[in-house]
């Protein structure tokens, strides 16, 4: 019997140990597989200085110029974000394209509506037609999608939504004293992500309810800042600071957390709330990107108004005192997540490659 020929596939994009929900997501597709297809990754980013991330990047031209010469090429999948992510992507095209070669579009990244509206409309139209070249473009939300449709100049029957995916698995869950309860900050601790009003808010929850909980935020970015603050409202008994933690150590922080809590101001889809509703937590979030096509305030999660300390503490407050309503939102959350799975997500982007090819 004559062997099915597996599709040919160079997925470009961020290093696996970037940190990160791009290289997330890379690394479920890597693990997973797709069926018939053969996937190789090539780097386009490391975390480093400057002088190191070019370097790195002229690495990456060179693999995929020598792979598009001397392999069997049939489809080039590229995941980018904005600012530098795009130009990368925009060289990457090019190349594709002077090859001959079909380009699926992956669009992450929270902020590239402000960075795409702050640059010039000359670049803004480079962007445009380097980006109409694909044969495909995923976005992670429906809203995602309106975006890059109306603002981008892309046919909307080119622009397909695929939200984030999620491994399920056996999750050891271990919480194990229902009167403390955890709540946890996943990402990058600065001013975009909410982080620091989330500490605010953390501090105006009454001391009797404040004494049974626990904030951990874990994450790079202003770490310092972020405990500076913790230490001026004296918040350091209760508030834990760490660095960005690694998979295993994110699944045992999930594992023991009651509550995640992502106040951010704009977002993609966010990996790190998508994981925690895989864990049975209950979430706290905002109404940005695509968060709210995911939750439904109430039913599976709660979303306050991004920047509003005291909608955010009243919220968390709330999540104390009711254990009951805490459980459900818990449990609605996990189900909304069940059709992520990387299982059928796979299939999807099998779906997507053999559409283009």
């Amino acid at each position: 019997m004559k062997e099915k020929k597996l599709l040919q596939v160079i997925m470009l994009g961020v290093g696996l140990d970037v940190m990160g929900g791009i290289s997330s997501v890379e690394k479920l597709i890597l693990q997973q597989g797709v069926k018939e297809v053969e996937l190789k990754h090539i780097p386009t980013l490391e975390d480093g200085s400057k002088l190191k991330k070019v370097i790195v990047f002229i690495k990456a031209l060179k693999i995929f110029l020598i792979t598009l010469i001397t392999e069997k090429v049939d489809l080039v999948h590229i995941h980018f974000a904005s600012q530098g992510s795009t130009v990368r992507a925009a060289f990457l095209i090019i190349i594709s394209v002077i090859f001959r070669k079909p380009v699926v579009l992956h669009a992450h990244g929270s902020g590239f509506d402000i960075f795409y509206g702050n640059l010039p409309s000359w670049i803004q139209k480079i962007i445009n037609r380097l980006f109409s070249l694909s044969s495909s473009f995923i976005a992670l939300s429906n809203s995602w999608k309106k975006f890059y449709a109306n603002n981008l100049d892309l046919e909307e029957n080119k622009i397909i939504v695929l939200p984030n995916p999620v491994k399920f698995s056996k999750h050891i869950v271990n919480r194990e004293n229902s009167n403390i309860v955890n709540f946890l900050f996943l990402g990058r601790i600065g001013k975009r992500k909410g982080t620091f009003e989330l500490i605010q808010a953390f501090s105006h929850i009454p001391l009797p309810d404040r004494n049974r909980t626990n904030l951990t935020i874990a994450g790079d970015g202003d770490v310092q800042q972020a405990k500076n603050l913790v230490k001026d409202l004296k918040l350091t008994s209760q508030v834990t600071i760490l660095n960005w933690v690694n998979s295993s150590e994110r699944d045992a922080l999930l594992a023991k957390s009651d509550v995640f809590v992502l106040p951010s101001y704009n977002e993609g889809l966010p990996m790190a709330m998508i994981e925690a509703m895989s864990f049975e937590v209950s979430v706290i979030s905002t109404p940005v990107g695509g968060i709210p096509e995911l939750i439904s305030h109430g039913e599976n999660g709660l979303l306050i108004t991004p920047g509003n300390i005291q909608e955010l503490s009243s919220a968390m407050q709330s999540l104390i005192e009711n254990e009951e309503i805490r459980n459900s939102l818990a449990v609605k959350g996990k189900q909304s997540v069940a059709s992520l799975d990387i299982e059928k997500y796979c299939l999807s982007l099998k779906s997507i490659y053999q559409e283009v090819v």
